[in-house]
Parts: C-alpha cells; sequence; structure tokens
C-alpha cells in the first residue's frame, strides 16, 4: 500500500513538471509568467510591482519608442538583464529559466506588442 502511494506521488509530480513545461513553451506564456508583474499584463509598464519600483518598466505597447531599440539590444536585456544594457538593475537576467530560442520568440512577442 505505502508502494502504491509513493507510486502515485512520483506519477502526480511528473504529470505536474509536464504540465508546468507544456503550459509556458510560449512567448506569451512566458511573458504572462515572467514579465507581467513589471510591465502589466497588456505590456504597458503597469504591473502590479511597476509603483515599487524606482525605475519605471518599459512600456512594451508604446511603437514609437520600442522601434528605437534592437532586436539584439531586446535579446541582451532579456538574456542578461537590464544593467547589461545600462537600464534598472530590477530587471532579472533570465538566462537561467529562458533558452536563446524562447528569448528570440519574446523579441518576436515584443514586437507583436508594440506593433512594430
Amino acid at each position: 500500500m505505502k508502494k502504491m502511494g509513493i507510486f502515485l506521488a512520483f506519477l502526480f509530480l511528473g504529470l505536474m513538471i509536464e504540465t508546468f513545461a507544456i503550459a509556458h513553451e510560449t512567448a506569451e506564456d512566458n511573458y504572462k509568467m515572467y514579465c507581467f508583474q513589471c510591465h502589466g499584463s497588456r505590456g504597458n509598464g503597469t504591473g502590479i510591482n511597476a509603483p515599487f519600483l524606482t525605475v519605471a518598466p518599459r512600456d512594451h505597447t508604446n511603437t514609437t519608442e520600442m522601434k528605437k531599440l534592437t532586436d539584439e539590444s531586446m535579446f541582451t536585456a532579456i538574456k542578461e538583464g537590464g544593467v547589461a544594457v545600462s537600464k534598472s538593475s530590477f530587471m532579472p537576467p533570465w538566462k537561467s529559466i529562458l533558452t536563446d530560442d524562447e528569448i528570440k520568440d519574446m523579441v518576436k512577442h515584443l514586437h507583436k506588442l508594440c506593433k512594430c
């Protein structure tokens, strides 16, 4: 009986890990998981953490400002954090969470948000 309980616990854990991995496969899902707390659910820089930050989060819906950024600088900011592009140290590096391909997809997602 105890072995059956352990088996079911591991089965449940495996299913939870698989569900988590599947749930965050798209750039939009990753944005909702990792970015919206500061940048807002619409990407306009008004996330729940925004009022407490000394540097306002970037408004990803501002076409004029977003067009000034290169794909390379956006990639670097996401991968290495805000400090890597002379911006806020409160933006963490996501290189240990997101793969390079996921970061490239995130840059494409940012283009969608700003309609660039």
